[in-house]
C-alpha cells in the first residue's frame, strides 16, 4: 500500500474517533445523519453524475429502506445490523424495476417519472391494506441499539461509529466501481449513448444495473437513518427529501465521489444555520445561501477542490533559456527514468 493511502486511512480513522470521544450526543447525531445523507447522495451521484440519468425521486428508495428496517425490527425482531442487507436487496430490486422504464425515457421525462414515485410512496405507506405493517399515519418506533460486547460506548457514540464504518465501506465500493470497467461503461453511456452502444456496451444492462445499485445505496442510507432517528412515518418522507438529496448532489459536485460528503454536510447544517439567522424566514436565508454557493462554485465543492488540486500539483513552466525549471517536466522525466531503471 502506498504511503499516501496509509496517510489517508489514518486521517479518516482519526476523524471518526475524535468526535466520538469529544462531541455531545446531539452533535454526534448530526454527524451520523451527515454520514447517512452522504451514502444516499453517493447513490444518486452514481446514477446522475456517472451515468447521466436524472432522478428526482430517490427519497422513495430512502423511505423503502427505512420502512424495511423498521418493519423487520418491530414485527420480526430482526437485529438492526441484519436489516441492512435486507433493505439494500429490496431497494436494489425496486430500483431495477424502476430502471426498466428508464430505457425508453430520458432527461426531463425520467426526472418527472421518478418525481411521481417520490410523491406516491408516502401515500402508499398510509394505505389501509399495509398499515398493519407500516403503522399507517402513526408510523413505527424503533429502539436505538446499544454497543455490543460490553464496549464502554453510549448508544449515540456506537451508532455514529457504526454508521461511519458502513459509509467508509460504501465509499470504497463506489470508488472502485466508477474506476473499473463498469464505471467506464457508465460514463461512456452518459457522454454519448449511441457511440457507447456502437462500441459493444450493453446499454440496457448498464442503465438498469446502475439504477439498481443507486437505489441500493440510498435504501441502505434509509435504513441507517431510521435507526438513528428511531422513528419512521409517511410524512417524514415527503418529496422534499428527494429535493434535498438533489441539492446535496449539486452542491457537492454531480460527478464527485468526495463532494457527496460536502453536499451531505450542506443539507444537514445549512438549514439550521438559516434558522439561526432568521426565525421569520429561514427558507429565504437558505435560498440565498444556496444561490451564493452555486454562484461561487458552479461545478460544486468537489469540482472546486479538484481544480485547486490541479493548480497545486501543476508542473512548473520551462525556464526562458529552454531548460526545464527545477521540479519541472525534465526533472520529472529524469526521475521517472531512474525509477524505471
Amino acid at each position: 500500500m502506498k504511503r499516501g493511502t496509509w496517510l489517508i486511512a489514518v486521517v479518516v480513522l482519526v476523524a471518526a474517533i475524535w468526535p466520538a470521544a469529544t462531541f455531545s450526543s446531539y452533535h454526534l447525531f448530526q454527524l451520523t445523519m451527515v454520514a447517512v445523507y452522504a451514502i444516499a447522495i453517493l447513490g444518486l451521484s452514481l446514477l446522475t453524475g456517472f451515468n447521466g440519468q436524472i432522478s428526482l425521486g430517490h427519497g422513495a428508495f430512502y423511505a423503502i429502506g427505512a420502512y424495511t428496517t423498521a418493519i423487520l425490527m418491530t414485527t420480526w425482531d430482526v437485529p438492526y445490523w441484519a436489516t441492512l442487507p435486507a433493505s439494500a436487496a429490496v431497494c436494489g430490486v425496486v430500483g431495477f424495476l424502476v430502471g426498466l422504464p428508464a430505457l425508453r425515457l430520458g432527461g426531463l421525462y425520467l426526472a418527472l417519472t421518478t418525481f411521481a414515485l417520490a410523491v406516491a410512496i408516502p401515500q402508499l405507506l398510509k394505505y389501509k391494506a399495509v398499515d398493519a405493517w407500516t403503522g399507517g399515519v402513526q408510523g413505527l418506533v424503533i429502539d436505538k441499539p446499544d454497543a455490543p460486547f460490553g464496549l464502554p460506548l453510549s448508544s449515540d457514540q456506537y451508532l455514529y461509529l457504526f454508521t461511519f464504518a458502513v459509509m467508509a465501506v460504501m465509499y470504497v465500493i463506489a470508488w472502485n466501481l466508477v474506476r473499473g470497467r463498469i464505471g467506464r461503461a457508465m460514463k461512456a453511456i452518459r457522454d454519448h449513448a449511441l457511440a457507447a452502444e456502437a462500441m459493444g456496451i450493453n446499454t440496457a444492462l448498464i442503465k438498469t444495473g446502475t439504477f439498481a445499485v443507486s437505489a441500493l445505496f440510498t435504501g441502505l442510507a434509509g435504513s441507517l437513518g431510521a435507526i438513528a432517528v428511531q422513528f419512521v412515518a409517511p410524512d417524514s418522507f415527503s418529496v422534499f427529501v428527494s429535493i434535498f438529496f438533489f441539492v446535496g448532489l449539486v452542491v457537492g459536485g454531480v460527478s464527485s465521489i468526495g463532494g457527496t460528503l460536502i453536499g451531505a454536510a450542506f443539507i444537514e447544517f445549512v438549514p439550521n444555520l438559516a434558522d439561526a439567522v432568521s426565525k421569520a424566514a429561514p427558507g429565504a436565508v437558505y435560498g440565498v445561501i444556496l444561490i451564493a454557493t452555486m454562484f461561487l462554485m458552479p461545478a460544486g465543492a468537489g469540482g472546486l477542490l479538484a481544480s485547486l488540486w490541479r493548480r497545486l500539483t501543476a508542473r512548473h513552466p520551462a525556464a526562458p533559456d529552454g531548460t526545464a525549471a527545477q521540479g519541472g517536466p525534465a526533472a520529472e522525466g529524469t526521475a521517472t527514468i531512474e525509477a524505471d531503471a
